[in-house]
């Protein structure tokens, strides 16, 4: 049998040596490479098309005459056989290479399986930023996910990653807080009600203001004192700070999110002289009703405001010392803000006015990487309506339901709690990251939490089910018997696990970690397909061993796709 490294590559192979042999005057510069190569909707069409529309010009030839002559000259019957289709050429690879191919890269590569060990590159991902003394909501959960799985992706792909919590601990609401805490708080009362004693602190100072609006004025006493490092007042803000994040961590430890930095707007107070500095000598501060801005009105924007007629500076201002801070330490070859989509105005005017500083890395470089909103089963989340749900509760309850619905279906399995965490947890993560960042989430528990159907459950359930089969093999020595995977049920999984490392490739490049989602969701589907369809264990030991490979790569595979989207995977629900 042929050795084949990878099947787009061989496919691309036999295509370009069949156009020098239909067309010997052919230039070899304008082979088609890889990326050629479509993928048909239909398997019945193929499991690679080329699509000859691009060779019409060079040729001077309709599509479907260079598709029918390109076909004729495709000879690789150990690759695959080639069939003109109007202006395409179908590929179908040859089932018995192609599974042993499949089945032998996976478990060479192992959980590396379609990454890279070291690409040389540096990716900065800017994600959760969580605002100190408020609770973790519902509204930080794309965020926190999204940002989450694109680092893991990076660094499957081999780039060196960075993930960055971007604490919004800066403002005058701080020095209001510590002003309601000397008036009416102590570490006794606080410690023992956390965030929520903080938030209730500052409601309260909200609630005197009105009737005694001088409570303003030592609010931003304090604040100054916070800006001029006064000892107490930052030994009681650092205090602030450590509660929320002690918080905020009990949530991030259930998601199994990390970080490796927290530094947040307070970190570059001291970094903005640079910005201000530069902009004046470079001419592109502007005075603007005693503010000082950038216009940006050639770019048919607004201007991007950099110090208030008071003198202080903005979002903006920090997010510029952070892009240079981040570019002078880190050197990064892209800087990911995993960020709501109300906010595309400002990121359009940080990342031009870098440009305009002559740092052309910011064009390059620099993404914003925008969500939509999340819902609750059809209802909006509004802070100031208190229709908020808090994300510590939303997890618990989804432990709590999946643990329901595992007790029942599932009655004598063991560790019941440990599989409910999991699914509960996953069915809220993919539910998230299931369909394209942008559109906006409606979050239903029935739908979450359904083991049927495009779900966290479904997929974890079939991982599940694959770890059942494979307990349930007896040894053997048998040598597998490929001829049991060129059925279409097989082949079709085959496909699914082949295809997954583009799939990987395209959730980097779009930074969409839906790609990877759905591909996962895809390998499940093909394979409950086969299941149901084939018989795995049977007395034929060499067909049994083969399809126990293929069970083993899929349970490998789904359980990479959830580990890169941070879902776990169950060996047993």
């Amino acid at each position: 049998m042929a050795v084949l490294t990878d099947m787009r590559a061989e496919v691309t192979k036999v295509l370009r040596e069949a156009i020098l042999r239909a067309f010997s005057d052919f230039p070899s510069e304008g082979l088609p490479g890889p990326e050629a190569l479509e993928t048909p909707p239909d398997a019945s069409l193929g499991d690679y098309a080329f699509p000859c529309f691009r060779l019409s010009k060079a040729l001077r030839m309709g599509p479907p005459a260079i598709a029918l002559k390109l076909a004729k000259a495709v000879d690789a019957p150990e690759v695959a056989t080639a069939q003109a289709v109007g202006g395409y050429v179908n590929f179908f690879f040859n089932r018995l290479n192609f599974a042993r191919l499949t089945l032998d890269n996976i478990k060479e590569a192992g959980d590396r399986y379609g990454g890279e060990m070291d690409n040389g590159k540096t990716v900065v991902l800017d994600y959760s930023s969580i605002n100190i003394a408020k609770r973790f909501h519902i509204g930080h959960l794309s965020t926190t996910v999204i940002g989450h799985s694109l680092k893991r992706i990076y660094d499957h792909l081999g780039w060196k990653t960075i993930g960055v919590n971007h604490l919004g601990d800066w403002g005058t609401q701080f020095g209001k807080m510590i002003a309601a805490f000397k008036r009416w708080g102590d570490w006794e009362m606080v410690e023992a009600g956390g965030v929520d004693a903080l938030t209730a602190l500052y409601v309260r100072f909200h609630q005197e203001a009105e009737e005694n609006p001088a409570l303003e004025d030592e609010g931003r006493k304090w604040f100054k004192k916070i800006e001029d490092g006064d000892k107490e007042a930052m030994e009681i803000f650092q205090r602030f700070k450590d509660l929320t994040l002690k918080d905020a961590k009990r949530v991030y430890d259930i998601l199994g999110v990390t970080f490796d930095s927290y530094n947040g707007e307070a970190f570059y107070n001291d970094k903005m002289g640079r910005v201000i500095d530069e902009l004046k000598e470079k001419n592109l501060l502007s005075e603007s009703q005693g503010a000082l801005v950038v216009n940006l009105a050639e770019d048919k924007m607004p201007p991007c405001l950099i110090v208030k007629s008071d003198g202080a500076t903005l979002y903006a201002t920090r997010d510029l010392a952070a892009a240079l801070w981040r570019k002078d330490n880190y050197n990064f070859d892209k800087c990911l803000y995993v960020v709501a989509y109300q906010q595309n105005l400002h990121f359009q005017q940080v990342f031009k006015v870098l440009e305009l500083m002559g740092y052309q890395w910011a064009k390059d470089e620099m993404e914003h990487v925008a969500f939509g909103m999340v819902s609750y089963e059809g209802q909006s989340m509004s802070t100031r309506q208190g229709n908020i749900i808090y994300l510590d509760e939303l997890l618990s309850r989804a432990r709590e339901k999946a643990l329901d619905i595992i007790r029942e279906k599932s009655p004598d399995l063991e560790n019941p709690e440990d599989a409910a965490s999991q699914v509960g947890v996953g069915a809220v993560v993919f539910t998230t990251l299931l369909n394209n960042r942008i559109k906006d989430i409606d979050f239903w528990w029935d739908r979450a939490l359904n083991f049927d159907g495009d779900t966290g459950p479904y997929t974890q359930y079939t991982h599940a089910r694959c770890a059942s089969v494979l307990r349930r093999a007896k040894e053997s020595d048998a040598r597998p018997d490929d001829e049991a995977l060129t059925n279409d049920e097989a082949r079709a999984v085959l496909r699914a696990l082949a295809r997954f490392p583009e799939a990987i490739r395209a959730a980097q490049k779009g930074n969409e970690p839906s790609e990877v989602t759905r591909a996962t969701l895809d390998v499940a589907k093909a394979f409950n397909k086969y299941y149901y369809e084939q018989r795995i264990l049977d007395e034929d030991e060499g067909k049994t061993q083969a399809r126990l490979e293929l069970a083993q790569a899929v349970k490998r595979i789904i359980a990479l796709g959830l580990y890169l989207i941070g879902v776990k995977a169950p060996e047993a629900m």
